[in-house]
């Protein structure tokens, strides 16, 4: 039997998802319904369940408080009645009367970060329920390069950069007139494994709308920010005036499909309809919905969009859906089999219309995760970007305009160390009016950390315009203030993410960058203190802070454990300590041994204010020249 039951209400699985793999990736076993098979008998399953588990993880959302929360409420009460009762909310809800005894940890707003301090709580809480003692396992490297593109970035703000735009302390919330956001389709299949079916719908219809002109549609991460409220609520909170909101039900023969499309403004339908179908009527559909939605809006849906939802779709029913399941796939908990499995379904797909010019793009996109973080070696990493450059390359092919096929190329360049043709392939991507919000983020950042502000800072403004609840979309106004040198402006930036991701450590780690640049070091040492002990950008921040403070022997315990505990993973962090300690023989050394690894975070060398001890000397120079940065970047 496992460790932790959890109990939930049914409509909350996909928010209920990242806690439950979170846990298991911490070394616990969790029984969730979710394990339930097509034959069991569900009840005496549950029951058995949940009289052997220790711990009983129970969620209070919004529903399970709620009148509809009976059957979450009865296995409380049989949890408390064994002592193995754990409450976490999820919402801003009090538990039921006879539940608020014991204080529920609040996991509101988390989005799967198992750095943050609210998880921790959960995790401890749930293992001294379960009498583990001792320190908690740690997972261990993977083999190869897979270590060193986890630790790519340079600073942490290059890795996995997620802060927040200056201008979004003054920014307007007046809805636009022509906006909309298409909420996530219910799933009311009452089979949990047809959520991508659903799921995949509302993303292709917000694909089909981005590409009305003058329509602006929000993304999927802030949409489903907001999926447990009501559509005025909704509205607001995203500034659109328009909410689309529908549920799928599928079976095996037949689908049916409700749509509404509600004003955003006092919560009135604007048009409804239900669609009985062959279940293999789902792309048509689709674009019925959308030519609709257009016309209730008085406005013109592409002649290109119809038919064809998205730019490099297929007409095929059987090939459409086995790409919706590898998005879910990929969209699931990030691991090598997941990423392979999603090869193969889009793989199936590609079987079945070899024209499905998206399907290609996606497995090129996939490759290169695949290449960057899972390789185990150098020679395996650059044969597959090889392969997802020619996958992307016949994604173009078919679709010369499609968004995601550059950047996937642009994917390959970063990680073949040509930064020229990697800016190219972003500029080419991001022009297209139906470039999503990630791929908008990507080169944003990109931008920003080559030295080109001026670009990055209207991508940023797109980029937060449809994807305003998504912390990350934030970074792109961050990055570029940040590597401008206008470090006293990014302050307020980082701390937006951190309200908006508490605990979440690339912030912490760009805001103690920040406050260590501006002189203010009992505030940067406080916030690096918030990391964890090991982080390598702790372990390189603090010894930066402990050069500049006159404690030569901390900075180098930090050159010791960086190699102790990395070793060449870590080689570019090694090089900006050594810059910060002003020994530029083994800056250098250290900068040549991140060349040889081909750490993707070189991508800085320009900005990096870290490494401004090293650029008066001819060494530098001769050091960028074997990097191809585009021309007419900063020195």
């Amino acid at each position: 039997m496992s460790d932790v039951f959890v109990s939930y209400k049914a409509e909350d699985r996909r928010r209920v998802e990242p806690l439950v793999r979170a846990l298991e990736a911490d070394g616990l076993s969790v029984w969730w319904d979710a394990h339930i098979g097509g034959g069991d008998q569900w009840r005496e399953t549950i029951l058995k369940n949940l009289e052997a588990s220790r711990c009983v993880l129970v969620i209070w959302s919004k529903r399970s408080a709620g009148p509809e929360g009976e059957f979450v409420r009865d296995e409380a009460t049989r949890a408390k009645r064994r002592n193995a009762y754990l409450p976490v909310r999820i919402d801003k809800v009090d538990p039921p009367l006879g539940f608020g005894e014991m204080q529920a940890i609040s996991l509101q707003s988390w989005k799967g970060d198992r750095s943050d301090p609210r998880y921790h709580a959960v995790l401890e809480a749930a293992r001294n329920r379960l009498g583990m003692t001792g320190p908690r396992p740690v997972a261990a490297d993977r083999p190869g390069v897979s270590r060193r593109t986890a630790l790519a970035g340079g600073a942490a703000i290059a890795a996995a950069a997620a802060g927040a735009g200056a201008w979004w302390l003054t920014r307007p919330t007046a809805a636009a007139a022509n906006s909309i956001a298409v909420m996530p389709f219910a799933n009311l299949s009452g089979d949990p494994g047809q959520t991508y079916f659903s799921d995949g719908i509302a993303e292709e219809l917000r694909s089909a709308l981005a590409r009305i002109a003058g329509l602006k549609v929000v993304a999927r991460t802030s949409s489903e920010a907001v999926r447990n409220e009501d559509a005025k609520s909704a509205a607001h909170k995203l500034a659109v005036s328009n909410i689309l909101t529908g549920s799928v039900r599928r079976s095996p023969s037949l689908i049916r499909v409700s749509a509404q499309l509600v004003d955003g403004g006092d919560g009135t339908e604007r048009w409804s309809q239900d669609y009985d179908r062959p279940a293999g009527d789902a792309l048509q559909i689709q674009s019925d919905i959308a030519e609709r939605v257009a016309a209730a809006l008085a406005l013109q849906l592409l002649p290109a969009a119809r038919g064809q939802l998205v730019l490099g779709g297929t007409t095929n029913s059987d090939a459409h859906d086995l790409f919706l399941k590898g998005l879910a796939t990929r969209q699931g908990p990030h691991s090598e089999a997941n990423l392979r499995r999603a090869v193969d379904l889009f793989d199936s797909a590609l079987v079945l219309d070899p024209q499905y010019a998206d399907a290609y793009a996606r497995k090129a996109t996939t490759l290169c995760e695949l290449a960057s973080g899972f390789s185990r070696s150098e020679t395996e990493m650059q044969q597959g970007f090889t392969s997802a450059a020619v996958v992307a390359n016949r994604a173009l092919a078919l679709a010369p305009d499609l968004p995601s096929a550059r950047a996937a190329l642009a994917a390959v360049s970063i990680g073949r160390m040509d930064f020229a043709a990697a800016l190219s392939e972003f500029r080419k991507a991001a022009s297209a009016t139906s470039a999503d919000a990630a791929i908008l983020g990507d080169c944003g950042r990109f931008l920003g950390q080559l030295g080109l502000p001026d670009e990055a800072y209207p991508i940023a403004r797109r980029v937060i315009a449809i994807d305003p609840l998504n912390a990350r979309s934030y970074s792109v106004q961050a990055v570029a203030l940040f590597y401008s040198r206008r470090f006293r402006e990014a302050l307020p930036l980082w701390n937006k993410i951190l309200t908006l991701s508490p605990g979440s450590v690339p912030p912490l780690s760009a805001l103690g960058d920040a406050m260590l640049l501006l002189g203010n070091y009992a505030e940067a040492r406080s916030t690096y203190a918030q990391m964890p002990t090991d982080d390598v950008f702790r372990v390189t921040g603090e010894g930066m802070l402990a050069e500049r403070t006159g404690d030569h022997a901390a900075s180098s315990a930090a050159l010791e454990k960086l190699e102790r505990l990395f070793g060449g993973a870590a080689a570019y962090q090694i090089a900006q300590l050594h810059a910060q300690r002003h020994d530029l023989d083994a800056a250098f050394a250290g900068l040549d041994r991140a060349l040889k690894v081909r750490d993707p975070g070189l991508v800085i060398l320009l900005t990096d204010p870290f490494l401004d001890p090293l650029r008066a000397d001819p060494r530098f120079r001769n050091f960028r020249s074997k990097i191809n940065f585009p021309p007419g970047l900063p020195a």
